[in-house]
């Protein structure tokens, strides 16, 4: 099992964010996921704790009462260097239909020209990728998903768009994501993922969890129509391995 540094830092009155090494690493996840598991089985559990595991960081929030950071920090490390390698729990595996056609992909000509790609092998790129779940946020649901082949590799947009339509995937950097609600965003925009990802009427809001995987497949128009209208009325649409 791989050890890194790990910096404790205080989070406001009642949190603490424990961080590790700034890289999008699979192993540096598996990590946080591991350490997240253990320090739920030494008292940091139940409804009094909720712990946030996303890319580098753990963070621990108290919902009852106001932290000693020098304490917590102490305990934390001690339980990172007792930790013990837990039984990795499987990912699950997603699979999410996107359309790509241009009406959806609004940035997908003038990434064509930016790549030097035909839109086809923007798509077959984008598809042929599995990504790993780092974090959710910044909107409730919003999957910052890893593992951008490099050639898709592609920097922010220098300005933002005001409005970014539900559903939408986009790439930013070394990163791809859907956004779950209409909403701002400065994300190169390609296609559009007709599953929903957020519901907050649903017991559990957003089906997926950091350290799952996600593979694209893609759908024409009329699929997206008409998985449109069965998410709608209520069909489950999800694909998953295990």
């Amino acid at each position: 099992m791989n050890t890194y540094p790990i910096h404790i830092k205080p989070f406001g009155k009642s949190a603490v964010l424990v961080e590790w090494p700034f890289d999008i690493d699979t192993n540096i996840l598996d990590d946080i996921l591991i350490f997240k598991d253990y320090v739920k089985l030494q008292g940091y559990g139940g409804p009094e704790w909720e712990i946030v595991a996303a890319y580098n960081s753990l963070t621990l929030v108290n919902n009852q009462r106001e932290l000693k950071f020098d304490e917590i920090s102490a305990a934390l490390h001690k339980l990172y260097k007792e930790r013990k390698e837990g039984a990795k729990k499987e990912p699950r595996h997603w699979k999410l239909p996107v359309c790509y056609d241009l009406e959806f992909g609004i940035d997908l000509e003038e990434l064509s020209q930016q790549l030097s790609k035909s839109i086809e092998q923007i798509i077959t790129l984008h598809t042929a990728a599995t990504y790993t779940v780092f974090g959710i946020g910044f909107l409730p649901g919003f999957l910052y998903l890893g593992g951008v082949p490099r050639d898709l590799e592609t920097p922010r947009k220098a300005s933002p768009r005001l409005n970014v339509r539900k559903g939408s995937v986009g790439l930013a950097r070394k990163q791809t994501g859907i956004y779950p609600q209409d909403s701002p965003g400065g994300w190169n925009i390609i296609g559009n993922c007709p599953i929903p990802i957020f519901d907050a009427q649903k017991e559990n809001p957003c089906f997926v969890r950091v350290g799952d995987t996600v593979n694209f497949y893609s759908i024409t128009r009329a699929q997206f129509d008409l998985h449109t209208i069965q998410a709608e009325v209520g069909i489950d649409l999800l694909t998953k391995d295990n």
